[in-house]
């Protein structure tokens, strides 16, 4: 998995996909307070892999207000922040696993 975005600090966690569930939601969660823009997530493990871009940030909720999936093999744009218009695509990705 790739994070594009700040470096992620977390402690160890137990692997499987409860842990690694939780972990994500942590990070949206501390990002997202923090008010960071864009947090862009490029995950081999997800469905065959895919990008998924989280913007709008509320800092008070701790959340995001959009959040976009989509399939490797597909077009993902970045809607705002420093990267808005940055196209993460097959060049990027591959195609589906």
């Amino acid at each position: 998995m790739c994070h594009i975005g700040p470096p992620a600090h977390t402690g160890p966690v137990s692997p499987g996909s409860e842990s690694r569930k939780r972990d994500l939601v942590r990070k949206h969660r501390a990002y997202a307070t923090a008010g960071i823009p864009v947090y862009v997530i490029i995950d081999d493990f997800d469905d065959g892999g895919s990008v998924t871009v989280l913007s709008g940030p509320d800092p008070a909720r701790g959340s995001y207000a959009s959040s976009v999936r989509t399939p490797y093999g597909e077009e993902a744009i970045v809607p705002e922040g420093p990267a808005k218009g940055f196209v993460i695509g097959p060049d990027v990705t591959g195609g589906p696993r």
